[in-house]
């Protein structure tokens, strides 16, 4: 098979990765001249680090759909650290220390810590993301441009603020030439992503809103009055006259504060900082590629480290991997890292050469792409999605979302992933441990099930268990699946059993414990029968730990069984609970659907759980002569000796012709004893509905009959009832629920029966 065209230099790849580029350069270039604004930085430096962003990190970078630049989350360290340390040029020293840390926290695998991050705080970033950019660019779309492009904080600059920038535009603060372009572009967007052969065209539909935007905002300029749109409302890249001023928009760190403490603390920040966000903002992109690959966290780490370097060497502010630019390049459909790289090399090239033309376009244009993507990131699916997975899940994902854009995207991630930490320790304490009360032969035994990791989190649910656990109790603490134990809880454990426990009265069994853990084995209950428990137990109670059996076979909630333990108990004899009579169907196993161990059940299978003379005999060593205590016909749903009994008895056919077995007749002929031909006639036209429930009550009508011969044709049998040792009882189980419905009240008057009898 030709796998050229998985290449990431296929020619149609090729092609998507540019047209993307395009896009996300276009996208890229208000962000980075608004960050720096934000932050207090020369506009210029601002492109230097997109252009960093994509051409290094993109360059270096494991991801495929990651695309790095300044980013909205550092604008206020980037303030705080210019003010700090007082000049620019200082800053950028910081810069390049920051890179090199980073560079060491990669190649230290530092990058495996993103595994760690929850999902609901990822999923709350990019709703998040999304949200902002709804609330942040409406204004801009009206053209409402006070608060800088890129800007992502809660309270702005312009001393407004998220909201109270909404109401200037109600109060009428907009530009009507600027909204139109806006409101255009934002109508073409729609119809191109909702018409198919546009939306999968060559020709990205953003490229074409700002074309269409510039196109407009040079015929308004004709039209003088409100039409026309000025600076201000356009994108402002500073022009240089010659190559030697473009030279002087570039800036060096100032090298002789390099014993300044302040600048290695500033360093440390922003390296901080910067690994967090694009640790969490690769997370995120990853979540949005539609191939589901995965970003090395590491070697991105490495790389936004060397793009640090060299974004601090030359000028820049920091970068990281951006949220905003990565969601809008995988909208776009790139395929591979090349498209970030493209659009570094684009805005290296239109800064450097066509700067006065890109000064022509709307910011209201560019307004219009990032509102599309906001929504996109922001879905009404994704909200719905974290609700139906519940309160654990939603209310951290809501509280992500609801941090960071009422305040900025720092503080918010901070805030969401203290909130998440807070639910992860309060499930850990509520349900750290899996417990069930599980009915034994020798009674209840609450089973207490250790996860596979028990840390110190655990004690207080523990220890909790532990003290409300009454007089009598019988504990088995299991730690078969633990692979590591806290010291502390191995400790309250090891109390627990040899002193607070026995002092109150509890016994304490153990299961599972490693050897280092100097906790061994010690069972103090029969989790398999035992003539002494044999001896001791009713009818009724074999019954009841039958039904409770089936009860945690449906739920799930099966007790898990020492087999190797019960293999050795079980050798040297067998004193069986109970005999079942069940169908040879190979979806009713006897003791499993009754969660059952080694040497709890005699088990007899016959098709169609009818009675002879060799299953009788088996059923009555089983009660007469080994002591068993329940004697249960278990028939099922949609048994196929039932069905294929019926089919027989309406066509009159032969048994033997028709399925070629010799030795059928029997079992068929018993079967169809208790057939109503008025109930069963035309069952080969029926609906399947009609006929299975046609099949099931004749599969009910034959435990009744097996169970009444039991008792008319064994003596042994029928003394034990009589006397009270011993109980038949008919039960269907359902192949579709794997529910038991125990015919009690028929054994009972089978009983009565023959008491009267008597």
């Amino acid at each position: 098979m030709d796998d050229s065209s998985n290449s990431i230099l296929a020619p149609t790849n090729l092609l998507r990765d540019f047209t993307a580029s395009i896009v996300v350069f276009l996208v890229a270039l208000p962000l980075c001249l608004g960050i720096a604004l934000a932050s207090g930085a020369p506009l210029f430096s601002g492109l230097i680090a997109g252009i960093v962003g994509g051409i290094v990190v993109g360059s270096l970078s494991g991801s495929h759909t990651s695309v790095s630049g300044p980013a909205a989350g550092l604008t206020a360290v980037v303030a705080a650290q210019i003010a700090n340390l007082g000049t620019f040029d200082a800053f950028l020293l910081a810069v390049v220390v920051g890179g090199l840390i980073q560079i060491g926290l990669g190649i230290a695998k530092a990058g495996a810590l993103s595994a760690f991050f929850p999902s609901s705080v990822i999923k709350g970033l990019l709703a998040a993301i999304g949200v902002i950019l709804i609330l942040k660019q409406i204004p801009h779309l009206f053209g409402h441009d006070t608060d800088p492009e890129g800007e992502m904080s809660f309270s702005q600059p312009d001393e407004q603020n998220t909201f109270s920038e909404l109401y200037t535009l109600i109060a009428g603060d907009l530009h009507f030439g600027a909204a139109v372009v806006g409101l255009l572009s934002l109508v073409l967007l729609l119809i191109w992503d909702r018409t198919k052969p546009l939306k999968n065209s060559i020709v990205p539909g953003p490229l074409v809103v700002v074309l269409v935007g510039v196109a407009l905002q040079a015929l308004f300029a004709g039209f003088g009055g409100g039409w026309v749109i000025g600076v201000t409302h356009l994108v402002q890249i500073p022009v240089a006259e010659s190559f030697s001023e473009f030279g002087s928009f570039l800036r060096t760190p100032d090298f002789s504060q390099w014993a300044n403490p302040a600048v290695y603390i500033g360093g440390i920040t922003i390296a901080i900082v910067a690994s967090l966000e694009s640790l969490l903002n690769l997370e995120a992109t990853d979540k949005l590629d539609t191939q589901r690959r995965s970003s090395p966290p590491s070697r991105e780490l490495l790389a936004q480290g060397c793009g640090n370097v060299a974004s601090g060497l030359i000028g820049g502010i920091p970068v990281t991997s951006v949220i905003i630019r990565s969601s809008v390049n995988v909208n776009s459909g790139a395929k591979s890292k090349l498209s970030a790289v493209f659009h570094g090399v684009l805005l290296l090239v239109c800064v450097g050469l066509f700067p006065v033309y890109l000064n022509m376009i709307p910011l209201s244009s560019l307004a219009a792409i990032l509102l599309v993507t906001g929504f996109k990131l922001a879905s009404p699916q994704l909200f719905a999605q974290m609700w139906k997975e519940g309160r654990y899940q939603f209310i951290p994902f809501i509280s992500t979302v609801l941090a960071i854009v009422l305040t900025d995207l720092l503080i918010g991630i901070l805030i969401g992933l203290m909130i998440s930490v807070l639910f992860i320790l309060n499930s850990n304490l509520r349900r750290p441990i899996r417990r069930v009360v599980e009915t034994h032969l020798d009674g209840d035994i609450v089973h207490i099930e250790l996860a596979d990791q028990v840390s110190f989190l655990n004690r207080a649910a523990l220890d909790k268990l532990f003290t409300s656990s009454a007089r009598g109790t019988k504990l088995l603490i299991d730690a078969s699946g633990s692979d590591y134990i806290d010291p502390d809880i191995l400790s309250l454990i090891r109390d627990f059993k040899n002193n607070i426990g026995p002092a109150r009265g509890v016994s304490v069994s153990l299961r599972g414990f490693r050897e280092k853990y100097e906790l061994h084995d010690d069972i103090q209950f029969a989790d398999y029968s035992t003539r002494e428990l044999q001896s001791r137990i009713t009818p009724d109670q074999v019954l009841k730990i039958l039904r409770d059996g089936n009860e945690r076979f449906r739920s799930g909630h099966r007790i898990t069984r020492d087999f190797g333990r019960q293999v050795g108990a079980t050798a040297t004899g067998q004193s069986p609970l109970a005999v079942v009579l069940s169908c040879i169907d190979s979806r009713v196993p006897a003791e499993l659907v009754f969660d059952l161990g080694i040497g709890d059940i005699f088990s007899v299978r016959v098709a169609g759980n009818i009675i002879g003379t060799k299953s009788l005999g088996s059923m009555e060593y089983g009660v007469a002569v080994a002591g068993a205590k329940l004697v249960v016909v278990l028939g099922h749903t949609r048994c196929g000796a039932v069905t294929s009994s019926v089919e027989l008895f309406e066509d009159g056919a032969d048994v033997e012709q028709a399925s070629g077995c010799g030795h059928l007749h029997s079992i068929v002929t018993e079967i169809q004893q208790v057939i109503d031909p008025d109930e069963c006639r035309g069952i080969s036209s029926m609906t399947p509905e009609a006929k299975d429930a046609c099949i099931d009550a004749v599969a009910r009508k034959n435990v009744q009959r097996t169970v009444r011969e039991i008792m008319d044709r064994s003596q042994a049998i029928r003394q034990a009832v009589e006397t009270g040792e011993a109980m038949v009882v008919g039960a269907l189980y359902d192949v579709k629920t794997g529910e038991i419905d125990f015919m009690t009240d028929h054994a009972a008057a089978s009983h009565a029966s023959r008491q009267a009898n008597v």
